[in-house]
């Protein structure tokens, strides 16, 4: 992850955003920040809430369950907005944005700025707009089944602290499995490289 601040730059990805005539004609400190495939774009770990713009790339958007089934929300690009939800509501525990190539968002902070923004009868039509898109689109997800070892994988990294596994009887509860299935999933993984062994019943995810 990197921020950009540079003024030009900046200007130049409102400029080219469908709501520039929003963003354009409102005092706020915006600032770039370019992410990696891979990287979280916005997790229930974001320690500031942000409010950010997809000024390039794409990125991917699921919910993860208590038992690491993961749901595919969208797949989104170019001028979708993330934070929406952060100026009224606390962030969500469970939903995850990630870049699926190189992302660039324009970015600003929703506590600094949030009495410009609740002032802003343009912004607030904007953000109706989008959260409403966003109700239709997850009241009409068919999320496919995942299969216990994509959940198991899914648990350690989103679920676990440090993407580590303490306590087999008590993971195996949370992924609606026995402990002699959780444990084959964890030796097969070990073998494979994906998770390496801490100690009895402990294990951790391989980045």
């Amino acid at each position: 992850m990197k921020r950009i601040y540079d003024r030009q730059t900046i200007n130049e990805f409102i400029k080219k955003s469908k709501y520039h005539h929003v963003f354009s004609l409102m005092e706020i400190d915006y600032y770039l920040i370019q992410y990696k495939r891979g990287e979280l774009v916005s997790s229930p770990f974001q320690e500031e809430a942000l409010f950010q713009i997809v000024g390039q790339g794409t990125i991917n958007i699921y919910f993860i369950r208590a038992d690491g089934t993961r749901y595919a929300l969208a797949k989104a690009a170019t001028d979708y907005l993330l934070g929406d939800m952060d100026i009224f509501y606390p962030k969500s525990n469970h939903i995850y944005a990630e870049a699926a190539d190189e992302v660039i968002c324009i970015t600003f902070s929703v506590q600094k700025h949030k009495k410009t923004l609740l002032e802003n009868n343009s912004f607030l039509m904007l953000i109706c707009d989008s959260l409403s898109h966003k109700i239709g689109a997850i009241t009409a997800v068919e999320a496919a089944p995942a299969t216990l070892e994509e959940r198991v994988l899914s648990y350690m990294k989103y679920k676990c602290n440090s993407q580590i596994l303490k306590g087999m009887e008590q993971a195996a509860f949370q992924l609606h499995c026995s402990t002699r299935q959780l444990q084959r999933i964890m030796n097969k993984n070990e073998v494979a490289g994906v998770v390496k062994k801490l100690g009895k019943g402990t294990y951790q995810l391989v980045k």
